[in-house]
């Protein structure tokens, strides 16, 4: 199984799994390689298998991640994805186990990722996470959890938790109508956000508040845990499925 890992020299030749086939999330897929550039500096990983195919996994020291949490001196899983026909030919222990590497390499403490009670689209299969070894070290509103790989050393520290943002959210911009949140970590968001929702609540004449999270600051002190992309409707979580954004689908997930 070969692996590459995207860096400066490589990113504008190199596809970045999601989104690679979608036209008209150019200018978002454009967008998540800008992140990612930017983010290089701060010490972000990101790997995938050396196919066309959405196989890879993304991580960066907690204290960089763009999460509401608190998780001194650990890893932060971003995107960890393995679909379609490469399942279960191991390359999710085998991304995994990399991040575990590079975790004990730098003398961390242990990995931390978000994810909800159930599967939540757009994020890591929980029930798998655990089966790996992860625990639930703290559990957030609308059934969002906080896991954690923790090596030996970490048991006399401090537990990694969510923010205080996240336990102590203010939605009160959201109790009319729809609330959104999103960043330039997923190359769907901004087109669907910008395009999609924006038609689908004027079709249904739904007032709709926008807030992009284009720093880490605004990231980690989000009131969502997920600052990928979180809806919102009258004040409350609706879902991290992009595709609720859609006219088609939208009806699904919010009736007025």
């Amino acid at each position: 199984m070969d692996y590459i890992q995207l860096n400066h020299d490589n990113i504008e030749s190199e596809h970045i799994c999601c989104g690679f086939s979608d036209k008209k999330c150019a200018n978002s897929y454009h967008a998540k390689k800008q992140w990612m550039s930017q983010q290089f500096e701060q010490g972000f990983v990101f790997q995938r298998l050396d196919e066309r195919a959405k196989v890879f996994i993304e991580y960066q020291a907690a204290e960089q991640a763009w999460l509401p949490i608190v998780a001194p001196q650990y890893l932060a899983l971003g995107c960890f994805w393995v679909s379609g026909k490469y399942k279960k030919q191991g390359h999710g222990k085998a991304l995994l186990a990399k991040a575990i590497g590079a975790a004990k390499e730098n003398n961390k403490l242990g990995l931390v990722t978000v994810v909800g009670k159930k599967k939540y689209h757009f994020m890591s299969d929980t029930k798998w996470l655990l089966r790996q070894g992860f625990v639930v070290v703290d559990e957030a509103p609308n059934g969002f959890l906080l896991l954690a790989y923790q090596f030996p050393n970490s048991a006399d520290e401090q537990k990694p938790r969510f923010a205080n943002s996240v336990h102590n959210a203010d939605l009160s911009n959201a109790q009319r109508g729809c609330l959104v949140y999103y960043s330039n970590r997923c190359p769907f968001a901004e087109y669907h956000v910008l395009e999609s929702l924006q038609q689908s609540c004027v079709k249904r004449n739904i007032p709709l508040s926008i807030v992009k999270l284009d720093s880490v600051e605004k990231a980690q002190n989000c009131p969502c845990p997920q600052p990928i992309f979180s809806l919102y409707y009258q004040g409350q979580f609706i879902t991290t499925d992009i595709s609720a954004c859609m006219d088609s689908r939208f009806d699904k997930f919010i009736t007025p």
